[in-house]
This record gives structure tokens, C-alpha cells and sequence, in this order.
């Protein structure tokens, strides 16, 4: 148990906490909400001991473990693989290992009549009950299959950490938490970093978790799939909810309506008396009735409302008129050196659909967007803007591009459009820019203000195609609430890459998947794409010889079928085609662009073998170009068809034995 008794935190005039107590069972699940800047990632660094309270206390049970998982990621010793740093969260047992292979070569070393050996062997007893506690047998098992969850292929997990980028990294620490399986585990938005695949892997993880949870996250359905209560932080003060996130919505919303008649009848008796007082503060008679009413405003409990709770709302600017296409695709192929990343890419968005981009990480998601926006070009391939399309986009890039001199009302009047100062300001509230904060200079904003300032910018900006790279990293709750409910009413089209699910879910009637250098349309949103996925996959991975339909041998010994058996076959063989029937078609083509190659080579090998081919400098110039080209481009086919053989042949294994 972790209790936390009358907690004080306090900086300069704001109070963060005021006399706020909780308590973490063994086996709670609860999500830490509430809007940016009200101490929910300070209040687990205090939890941890990271920070100091002013006053109060925090009381640890002596045998519970703490794990934690901070936003900001930690300095990595160099050298370590992706394999040896996860190994880490081992630490202790490893250290248990490496004590009992030194007691083991002591113990075959010594003469047995030594008055040491039984000192050895009792430590060793005791070292064997803590490794057998550890399960240190199946340590490897449950590294690779946590890594494999969060993303990290098996070449990856022999890569250096200093290869990886930052939200690579952050995944790495949340498999080494999820590893130690600490008593209580503190998460502090561990999904901002993974895609909706290593996403869904997580929350099926979490759900069989039988340690405590505490998780700060702004992804709505993660919160509702995890947690059982929910713990919110609002002017200082810490209000228990039982429940998962939209409970606690529900709830918090019928207590926001008794509170805000309870502070307006408080606010109504407050006039009252002060006009008493204002009005017989001269009179001698009443001057005790005065004294007393003045004591009753001093002793009153003023009840606060937490103004960031106010309805705020806003609306795109009209999309301009456009043509029945919006945007298309054609072909389209793109690579970085070596690494394909599209190969053959199409798909159509009309006018006035919404779309979502799915797909893991390294897909392709973000390279997509900024071929779309017109920020780089394809290898080839075409893409087609419809008549009179006007895009606008935003990606995280774009919030080091703002003018640094500028404040953030300047930067927002600078966008040529027909919006009211009031109007601008509205806006800027739902990006959690309020009050004096409009004045701020760019150059001190942090980098998620600037993100935050960059999004409203774009779309107060006039256009009938948003194209938008994870809107919401850095909005809390409500204003992607806010965004959402606009982004519905939007008459434009709108092409959206986005791990949050209820976030996307609440407008994209369209899903296109990014998987292995081609795209596959979905006419639905997040949840119906993934609940097709899944049952693809589940329908599959169920065909399995044992529940193969029963049959019995003839004297050649040859199995013979009934008719229910044959059309019980006939499905599972038909279902098992659906999920190999694409692979082996992406594998054809690649074998046929294989063949292709190889035979142009074959030519050009020959061509450049012609000794006359010399007299001839531009020629020779021209076909070693060619030759060079051609066998670039086989290299990176031989590298396709050896990754497709790679999945035909784990997807045949998953999904069982051949078929009869």
C-alpha cells in the first residue's frame, strides 16, 4: 500500500496541492486526470521521492516495489544493445546468477571435508529459492516477447540504444517496467510514443497486470480499457471518482452542475450581506449586526469553480468550394537509400471525407503526409490535388518555424483570415493559451506551447484539405474534446495521422493502413478497421489441423470426406486463403520484378563486356549508370522477396499446418 496524507505543495502564490490524501491499494487501476499544469506528473515524481513536499506525507509499504515511467528519457550507458538494456530490469537476479555460478565453481573446487562447504551450500540453497522465485529460465522468453509487443524486431534488439530515436527509446523504458513488474507501476503517458498496434498489444498486457496501476494519459480509450477509478486534480485539490474515464466524466458532470449552484447561491449571499454592511456601517444601532456579518464573510469557505471547466467551443472557417476529388494517389513509391517505404501506393479522398492513417511505426505515416502537403517528392508515382483544393498542414516540424519575435496574438493576426479578435481569442483558449499568455513572446513558449500554437495556427488558416500529423500530443483532455467536436462539423476533407483512437474516432469515416509499401482502404473508422483486422486474423489463426474436419481412410489409405466435412474444408481452406492470399500476390510480383532485373543485368553485363563499348566514353558512362541502377534496385528486390518469404512462411506456422 502507498498512502499519501495531507500533501502541501506550493510555488510562489499558486498552490499545486492543498491537503490532498489518496491511497494506492495492491491491485488498484487509476487514472491521474486533469487539465495541463495541475501537478499530475509532479504528484507521481513525489510518489517516487524525485520531489520534496512542502508538507504532508508519503507512506510506502517496506516491501512493495515502485516502478516508473517518466515522460522525459533517461541517459542510456553506451554501448548497450536494445536486448542488454531491457536485460537490465534483471539487475538483481542477474546479479543472484552471477553470485551462483561463483558458489557453483567454489563448491566444485573445494575438497569436501573443507568447513567451508557447508556455508556454500546453504548460500547456494538460498540463491537457488530467490533465481527459482525470479523464474530466471524464462527471462529471455519474456524480454524477446515484450519487445516484440512494443514494436522491436529481432534485429533490433541487437542494435546499439544510440541508433534509436527519442520515442524509440521510450518504448524501450516502458518494456523494462513492464519487465520488473514492480507492486505498483507509474506510468506517465506510456502510450505517446507507440502506434496503434504496439498500442492494443499494451492494453492486453496491462489488462492481465496484477500489480497496481497509476497512468497519467490523454488517450480516452486506453484510460477506459485500463482503469477502475479515477483520481483528478483541479485547483489543488484531489477529487476520487469510481470508475473509468467516461464515468468520471458522467459524474463529474452532474457535480460541476451542484457545485456551480452552490457557488452561485454563496455568491448571491456574499452581495447580500455586503450591502447590509455597506448600507448600516454608519448606524450605531445596528453596528453589532454589522460586526457579525463582517465575521461571517471572514469565516465563510469560499467555493471555487475551476474556470477551465467553462464551454469553450470553436469552428473551422468555411472550406472554399472545391471539385469532387480531393486528393489521390498513383503508384507511389519512396525510399530512403536503401529502406523502400512505399512501393505502390493508391488511394482516392473525396470531397468532404475524413480520413485516417494507420500503420506501425516506420510505415511510412508521417512520410505519406508531407509527400500530400507538398513538403518532398515521390520516387515515382503521381499524386493528384483536385480543382481548387486548398491545403493546409500541420506537423510537429512546423512549431520551430514560428517568429520568435512575434507574441502569440501576433503570430495568429498574421494569418490572413476573416476571424475576430474575439474570435482568435476563443481559440487560442482551446489551446490552452489564456488570459496574459496571448502576450507571450515565441521564443520563451516551450516546445509543446509552440506545438499548441502551430495547430491554431494552421487551422485558423483558410483551406478544404487539413492535413494534420498527431494533432494532439500535446492537448490535454478537453481541448482535444473541443478539436474533435470541430473537426466533425468541418465541411473540408481532412487526412489525419493520429494514435489517439477516441480522438480520430470521433470524426474519420475512412482508414487507410500502411503496410509493407502498400496501402488498403478501410470505409469505417479506427474501430471498425481494427475490429476487421482482428477478425481476419482470429478467423485464420483458428484453422489448426487438430480442428480440421473429421475423415476416415479407403484401402489405398487415402483420406476420404463426407459432404459436411468437405464443405467444413472448404471454408477453413477458404479463410486460411484470405490471410496468405495477398502475401503470396505481393510475393508473385516481387518474383516477377526479380526475374525482370536479373535479365536486364544479364543484358548490360553483356553490353559493358562489348570492348567497342570503350571507344565510346558517353556511352560506356551512360550504361554503367544504367548497369548501376539496375543493380541497385535487384538488391532491394532480393531484399523484398526474402522479407515476404520471411512472413509467408511465420504466417503459415501461426495458422498451423497445411491443409488437407
Amino acid at each position: 500500500m502507498i498512502s499519501v496524507n495531507q500533501l502541501n505543495l506550493q510555488y510562489g502564490k499558486k498552490y499545486i496541492f492543498k491537503d490532498i490524501s489518496a491511497r494506492i491499494n495492491n491491485h488498484d487501476r487509476i487514472g491521474l486526470v486533469g487539465v495541463n499544469g495541475t501537478g499530475k506528473s509532479t504528484l507521481l515524481k513525489m510518489i517516487v521521492g524525485q520531489i520534496e513536499t512542502d508538507s504532508g506525507v508519503i507512506i510506502r509499504s517496506k516491501m512493495a516495489t515502485i516502478g516508473y515511467l517518466p515522460q522525459e528519457v533517461t541517459a542510456i550507458p553506451p554501448g548497450r544493445t536494445v536486448y542488454q538494456e531491457a536485460e537490465a530490469a534483471f539487475a538483481e537476479t542477474l546479479k543472484y546468477k552471477e553470485r551462483m555460478d561463483e558458489l557453483n565453481h567454489e563448491l566444485a573446487a573445494s575438497d569436501p571435508s573443507s568447513p567451508h562447504i557447508a556455508a556454500l551450500l546453504e548460500e547456494q540453497g538460498e540463491l537457488q529459492i530467490l533465481l527459482d522465485q525470479a523464474d530466471i529460465f524464462s527471462m529471455q522468453s519474456r524480454i524477446e516477447k515484450i519487445l516484440h509487443g512494443l514494436g522491436f524486431s529481432d534485429e533490433d534488439m541487437q542494435r546499439e540504444c544510440k541508433s534509436f530515436s527519442g520515442g524509440w527509446i521510450m518504448r524501450l523504458m516502458l518494456a523494462k517496467q513492464l519487465l520488473a513488474s514492480p507492486t505498483f507501476m507509474l506510468l506517465d503517458e506510456p502510450t505517446n510514443h507507440l502506434d496503434i498496434e504496439s498500442l492494443t498489444w499494451l492494453e492486453d498486457f496491462l489488462k492481465n497486470y496484477t500489480g497496481a496501476l497509476v497512468i497519467i494519459s490523454h488517450d480516452r480509450t486506453f484510460l477506459d480499457t485500463i482503469t477502475t477509478s479515477t483520481w483528478e486534480l483541479s485547483l489543488g485539490q484531489l477529487t476520487i471518482y469510481k470508475g473509468n474515464y467516461s464515468k468520471y466524466v458522467a459524474e463529474k458532470d452532474i457535480r460541476m452542475e451542484v457545485q456551480r449552484a452552490a457557488y452561485e447561491n454563496q455568491q448571491a449571499q456574499i452581495q447580500q450581506t455586503k450591502r447590509f454592511i455597506e448600507r448600516f456601517r454608519a448606524k450605531s444601532t445596528k453596528a453589532s449586526q454589522v460586526q457579525s456579518r463582517v465575521k461571517q464573510l471572514a469565516k465563510m469557505e469560499i467555493i471555487e469553480l475551476d474556470d477551465t471547466d467553462q464551454q469553450v467551443s470553436f469552428r473551422f472557417p468555411p472550406a472554399a468550394p472545391s471539385g469532387r476529388l480531393s486528393i489521390a494517389t498513383e503508384n507511389l513509391a519512396k525510399s530512403f537509400g536503401s529502406k523502400d517505404v512505399f512501393t505502390d501506393l493508391t488511394f482516392e479522398l473525396q470531397r468532404g471525407e475524413k480520413m485516417g492513417i494507420v500503420g506501425v511505426n516506420g510505415a511510412g505515416k508521417s512520410t505519406l503526409v508531407k509527400l500530400l502537403a507538398g513538403l518532398t517528392k515521390p520516387d515515382s508515382g503521381r499524386i493528384r490535388s483536385g480543382h481548387n483544393v486548398i491545403i493546409s498542414y500541420f506537423g510537429q516540424h512546423q512549431a520551430q518555424e514560428l517568429p520568435g519575435d512575434y507574441t502569440v496574438m501576433e503570430v495568429m493576426m498574421s494569418v490572413d483570415n476573416n476571424l475576430t479578435v474575439t474570435q482568435i481569442r476563443s481559440l487560442l483558449g482551446t489551446f490552452l493559451f489564456r488570459g496574459d499568455e496571448v502576450d507571450k513572446k515565441v521564443m520563451v513558449l516551450s516546445g509543446g506551447e509552440k506545438s499548441r500554437l502551430a495547430l491554431a495556427r494552421m487551422i485558423s488558416s483558410p483551406a478544404n484539405l487539413l492535413i494534420m500529423d498527431e494533432p494532439t500530443n500535446h492537448l490535454d483532455m478537453q481541448s482535444q474534446e473541443i478539436l474533435q467536436e470541430a473537426m466533425a462539423q468541418y465541411d473540408g476533407s481532412i487526412i489525419v495521422v493520429s494514435h489517439n483512437r477516441y480522438f480520430a474516432d470521433s470524426f474519420i469515416n475512412k482508414v487507410l493502413e500502411i503496410k509493407n509499401g502498400a496501402g488498403t482502404v478501410y470505409d469505417g473508422n479506427i474501430a471498425y478497421y481494427l475490429e476487421k483486422t482482428r477478425a481476419t486474423l482470429d478467423s485464420a489463426a483458428n484453422i489448426r489441423q487438430s480442428e480440421a474436419p473429421s475423415a476416415v481412410e479407403d484401402d489405398s489409405g487415402k483420406k476420404v470426406y463426407g459432404k459436411e466435412a468437405r464443405q467444413a474444408l472448404a471454408k477453413a481452406r477458404a479463410e486460411k486463403s484470405k490471410v496468405l492470399g495477398p502475401l503470396k500476390k505481393e510475393a508473385a510480383g516481387i518474383e516477377k520484378k526479380v526475374a525482370e532485373l536479373e535479365e536486364q543485368k544479364a543484358k548490360l553485363e553483356e553490353i559493358l563486356a562489348d570492348p567497342e563499348l570503350y571507344q565510346n566514353q558517353e556511352a560506356f558512362s551512360e550504361k554503367s549508370r544504367e548497369y548501376t541502377t539496375v543493380d541497385r534496385q535487384l538488391k532491394r528486390a532480393y531484399d523484398s522477396w526474402e522479407e515476404i518469404s520471411a512472413r509467408i512462411e511465420k504466417t503459415e506456422a501461426e495458422l498451423g499446418e497445411e491443409l488437407p
